[in-house]
């Protein structure tokens, strides 16, 4: 049979298997069948109305599948062909994985002509569709669709509309699922589609010879780079914008319906220019690019997919890290016309073919390592293509133009089709492939087509020479034209996942823990009353204290005292009251509780009608106040009752460190001195206590201060390891040298096994000069370093033959989340001093919690680091003390001792303490450095968003403290993140923002200035019940908050309740309030409402 009109077609049986020639060590890779079943054809009348008869034909990767039998055509134009075909899929075979994802199924419907209409031909092609493979590749073995048919064209002139006439119901389906759990979960699907370039230079104009516009990228994966290329580009001329959303199209030639190059549902949709992640995104090139996207351009609208296995996405990300920019290189080559008879001298130079207007387009591609981004787009500036330009930005050696040339070169004589560039990827080769990776490469295969994959030749040194020094002098009106490539990179998976947070709209009410009630508060008359029993008791002791003073204590025993004497007595205590003016304050001090008992008890608030009920009322009050006196002198006098006990503290220690560190973190050295103070009045015999407060007082340069408090705890354990290195090193800070040596020997002697011990002696001796002594310590130090790796290494080995399985041999997988080599040690740090230093300090700590150890974070974490040398430890130890100098000592060490570049660790660390003595500058620096190492490590975005945050660039601070709490991994130092975001969300009126924020940090690690956050947050949103809820909970953590009682004097006016909302005020400004915006709004909020202030 023939069908004309179309691409030649190798033709196989449909039944018979592909052969594929392995090398003679390794094992054939498994074969797996995919079953296309195209059950009806719908609408064929739509497209021709006279059409009868028709079959349908099936193709894949250039493979003839099979054709249906003819069947009759409905009246109301439906065929049933039920026809089944297959082909076989495998790893490493012609149709590879990458091919599935690259390559659809194309399905022809042909119209068998009757006899009295046939002249020359039979057959004539009806309509075409493809069906996307896609769904194969993630997960399912079986999928229906109805795919669109596209009419084909009569003749080369006609012009088609590209909407679908008609419809193929078509099955697919596998018998077991293509990828296994494990490529499924961690491995990835790369899409790349380049839409157009615009503002192209004058140059390019469709007179003349043909050309072909191309562009390419490089993917790099396992094994080889992989080369995306796009050919085949469209040059336009000034006319309307392309329209949106417009469909994106497969990179195939051999389709005969110009609508079937449309991939179902994929769409270019746009977008606003600002939300755009290239270049030329800002306001003012908004009117150039609207202005470029009418005139003169070149259109490609082309998706080509890339599937990456799990070690391919890995070093994706591995190589994204290492080098943030992909080079996407442009040019056009002529395009040979079709010669007549022999080939002439020019066609025998054709694979040495010139490339012109070489460019090339830097593409930023460091956003994908962001949590949870999949996709970017936007627009790239094209600059002229320069060797050692694209090797100093991309690390690049090489141009993929110049390494293709020859094979680009062959689509003139018909061995590669002119838009269809040839399978570009491929999955991880294995050994035996790896060594005949070349023979492979130059082979055909068994059906005279190319190799899979083209092979991308290093150039020699005599080629690498002519790179070193080539630019494209044509590539230079790219840059006077102002050209741009708009393309969009795209991923199933996003390469760095991102945390998903938890639902916390519930009510604010149920997140606050329960808390016994408060004691009942008395009120009204039983209140007066209370008070009038305080100020006689007060008014009494006060009393009896003159009397001692003037006349002594008298002893029970000297019996009484005769009446004369104790008259003299009270006339001389008396006339001494009087005269000292004391009679007088007393007085004044029970006349306001005289007071409030008339007004409550008796309620008498108006003038008495005559002089008898004043005097009447005067003896009843007279009465009943003595008798009040005489119940309170009782109970003072003969002590029958006894004091109250005092209320337990609401407050834990963690608490109050926690408070400490908010403080901290603040600047607020006063009030962290405070709860320091407080954890210390709570319990004096708590090392840890003694030792975060010495660590505070180093912060701020108090040196003789901390020394006293590290002194203090060892005293309470003389055999403490880390107060006897904190005295060590305060000593030395205060170059008491002998005291210095002293505490550090007693340090090594006591625990030997101590790699901080030790790498802190050799510090010490190398700051005396002592250069024998600390080459000793060091030594000694990473001597245990390396047998505290060892074990760590044995550990798993022992689990694993303990538990019957097969080890795994070296290179075939990757260490497990406990199997740590000494060049992959985590060097992460703990939430407490204790968990940082234990570790690092001897055996008898490794093994007291060994399920207490810390989980090695997941790949692409960011938080892998380069191996914990001994003197990384020692700075995670002595950062968590504040001892900068020491600090900066070990990590010039670090620097000297570290082959290579050194860790993300060491930058972080050195880039904290420039943050500590507010030396801006250093620090970016710092950052930019550990950026550059690891880009997906939380705690440096963390530290670049303090440094916004202090420098006031609180736009830049937000941005990275979101970028920080999006990783899965936290920070170090989440409940800082957590304040300062949402202050900025505060600041910004993002409310909604800041109350989500806040409820993260309550979750966490809830303290007064969370839950006054999420308080101010409700209250902006009107949602009074919750603010006045996180208030109270607030005041309850801290009721010396002069802020918290400032909203809760908004919440009480905004509630008419008057009589707390004066009280509320009282506190606010007896606090000292010193928001003054939060003061001006107060008192607006009362003189609109008339009431809340005693003055008003």
């Amino acid at each position: 049979m023939e069908v004309s009109g179309g691409p030649a077609v190798r033709r196989v049986s449909s039944t018979s298997s592909t052969t594929t020639v392995f090398p003679s060590d390794s094992r054939p890779p498994p074969v797996k069948p995919v079953q296309v079943t195209v059950v009806t054809a719908q609408d064929l009348k739509s497209i021709k109305s006279d059409v009868s008869v028709t079959l349908v034909r099936a193709e894949y990767n250039g493979v003839f599948l099979g054709d249906s039998s003819k069947t009759d055509v409905s009246p109301n134009g439906t065929a049933n062909y039920n026809f089944t075909t297959s082909f076989e899929g495998s790893p490493d075979g012609p149709n590879s994985l990458d091919d599935i994802a690259t390559k659809p199924v194309l399905l022809t419907v042909i119209e068998v002509l009757q006899r009295e209409k046939r002249q020359k031909k039979k057959t004539v092609p009806l309509g075409q569709a493809v069906v996307d493979l896609l769904p194969l590749l993630q997960g399912q073995c079986s999928f229906n669709v109805s795919a669109p048919l596209y009419a084909v064209p009569t003749s080369p002139v006609e012009s088609l509309q590209p909407e679908a006439k008609g419809g193929l119901e078509v099955t697919v389906c596998t018998e077991e699922p293509l990828l296994s759990a494990e490529q499924l979960s961690n491995g990835n699907l790369l899409s790349v589609t380049l839409e157009a370039a615009y503002s192209v230079p004058e140059a390019f104009a469709p007179a003349g010879p043909r050309q072909n516009y191309m562009a390419c990228l490089q993917v790099p994966a396992a094994g080889e780079e992989l080369p995306l290329l796009f050919k085949n580009g469209i040059l336009k001329l000034a006319g309307e914008k392309e329209p949106l959303p417009r469909p994106k199209k497969w990179p195939l030639a051999d389709v005969m319906a110009p609508g079937a190059l449309s991939i179902p549902n994929s769409f270019i949709v746009g977008g606003p220019y600002e939300d755009e992640d290239g270049e030329l995104n800002k306001r003012e090139d908004e009117e150039f690019r609207i202005q470029a996207e009418s005139t003169k351009r070149i259109v490609w609208d082309m998706e080509r997919r890339c599937y990456l296995d799990p070690a391919a996405a890995v070093i994706l990300q591995k190589r994204i890290a290492e080098c943030w920019y992909w080079p996407v290189e442009v040019c056009r080559m002529s395009v040979a016309s079709p010669g007549k008879g022999k080939t002439n001298k020019a066609d025998k130079g054709d694979e040495h073919k010139q490339i012109f207007s070489h460019g090339v387009a830097y593409v930023n591609v460091v956003p994908l390592l962001c949590p949870g981004v999949k996709q970017i787009r936007g627009a790239f500036r094209v600059f002229a293509y320069q060797d050692s330009e694209v090797f100093e930005k991309t690390k690049i050696q090489h141009s993929v133009f110049r390494d293709l040339r020859t094979k680009l070169s062959l689509t003139k004589e018909g061995f590669l089709t002119p838009g269809i560039s040839p399978p570009l990827s491929r999955p991880v080769p294995t050994k035996a492939q790896k060594e005949d990776k070349e023979k492979i490469t130059k082979d055909k295969d068994s059906n005279g087509r190319l190799s899979d994959t083209p092979k991308i030749q290093l150039p020699d040194a005599t080629v690498e020479a002519e790179n070193a020094a080539y630019v494209s002098p044509e590539g230079q009106q790219y840059v006077e034209a102002g050209t741009f490539l708009l393309m969009e990179i795209k991923l199933d998976k996003a390469l760095v996942p991102k945390r998903l947070h938890e639902d916390l709209t519930s009510r604010v009410k149920q997140m606050i823990p329960p808390r016994p009630p408060l004691p009942p508060r008395t009120s009204g008359a039983e209140k007066a009353v209370e008070d009038y029993h305080k100020h006689v008791t007060s008014i009494a002791v006060a009393i009896l204290s003159e009397y001692h003073e003037r006349f002594g204590k008298r002893l029970p025993d000297r019996g009484a005292m005769d009446h004369q004497t104790l008259e003299e007595q009270k006339c001389q205590l008396n006339a001494r009251l009087n005269s000292s003016g004391k009679y007088f304050a007393f007085k004044e001090k029970l006349k306001y509780a005289v007071v409030k008992i008339v007004r409550e008890k008796y309620l008498k608030t108006t003038a008495f009608e005559s002089q008898e009920q004043l005097q009447e009322f005067l003896s009843e009050l007279y009465v009943y106040l003595v008798d009040q006196m005489h119940v309170v002198l009782n109970q003072l006098l003969c002590e029958e009752e006894a004091a109250a006990p005092v209320p337990p503290s609401r407050t834990t220690k963690e608490q109050l460190w926690l408070f400490a560190r908010e403080a901290e973190v603040n600047k607020d050295y006063k009030l962290a001195t405070h709860y320091h103070q407080q954890r210390l009045a709570q319990d004096q015999h708590n090392i840890q206590c003694w030792v975060d407060y010495g660590a505070f007082c180093l912060l701020f340069k108090e040196t003789t201060k901390a020394q006293e408090c590290f002194r203090q705890a060892l005293s309470l354990d003389p055999h403490h390891i880390q107060s006897l290195l904190l005295c060590g090193v305060v000593a030395a800070i205060l170059q008491h040298y002998e005291e210095a040596e002293v505490f550090l020997e007693d340090a090594c002697c006591l625990e030997p096994s101590s790699i901080v011990a030790w790498t802190l002696s050799g510090l010490f001796y190398e700051l005396k000069d002592n250069n024998i002594q600390a080459e000793m310590a060091f030594r000694e130090a990473k001597k245990l370093l390396q047998a505290q790796l060892a074990t760590e290494r044995s550990i798993p080995a022992a689990a694993e033959g303990e538990g019957g399985e097969t080890p795994i041999s070296d290179g075939s997988a990757s260490p497990g989340p406990e199997k740590r080599s000494p060049e992959g040690v985590p060097d992460g740090s703990a939430d407490e001093l204790a968990e940082v230093v234990e570790p690092a300090l001897g055996p008898e700590e490794e093994n007291s919690a060994p399920e207490a150890a810390p989980e090695a974070p997941s790949p692409g974490s960011g938080l892998n680091q380069r191996p914990c040398t001994i003197f990384m430890k020692t700075v995670e130890f002595l950062m968590k003390v504040n001892a900068i100098q020491f600090v900066r000592m070990a990590l010039a060490h670090e620097l000297l001792s570290v082959q290579g570049w050194p860790s993300c660790a060491y930058y972080l660390a050195l880039a904290q303490t420039y943050l500590l003595e507010e030396e801006f500058s250093k620090c970016e620096e710092c950052l930019g450095e550990a950026l550059r190492t690891d880009y997906a490590n939380p705690n440096v975005w963390a530290q670049k968003g303090h440094l916004g945050y202090l420098r006031r660039d609180f736009s830049e601070a937000k941005e990275y403290y979101e970028r920080a709490i999006s990783f899965v991994e936290d920070a170090e130092d989440m409940h800082s993140i957590y304040l300062r975001l949402g202050s900025v969300y505060l600041e910004d009126g993002e409310y909604g923002q800041a109350k989500q924020t806040y409820l993260l940090a309550c979750k966490n690690s809830a303290s007064c200035l969370t839950w006054l956050g999420v308080g101010i947050a409700c209250y902006r949103l009107q949602e009074m019940l919750e603010a006045e809820d996180a208030l109270s909970e607030a005041n309850a953590l801290n009721n010396t908050n002069a802020e918290v009682w400032g909203y809760l004097t908004l919440i009480c006016l905004h509630g008419g309740r008057r009589l707390e909302a004066e009280q509320c005020y009282k506190y606010t400004l007896k606090l000292g309030l010193t928001n003054e915006p939060l003061l001006q709004e107060i008192r607006a909020a009362q003189h609109r409402l008339g009431f809340g202030d005693p003055s008003l």
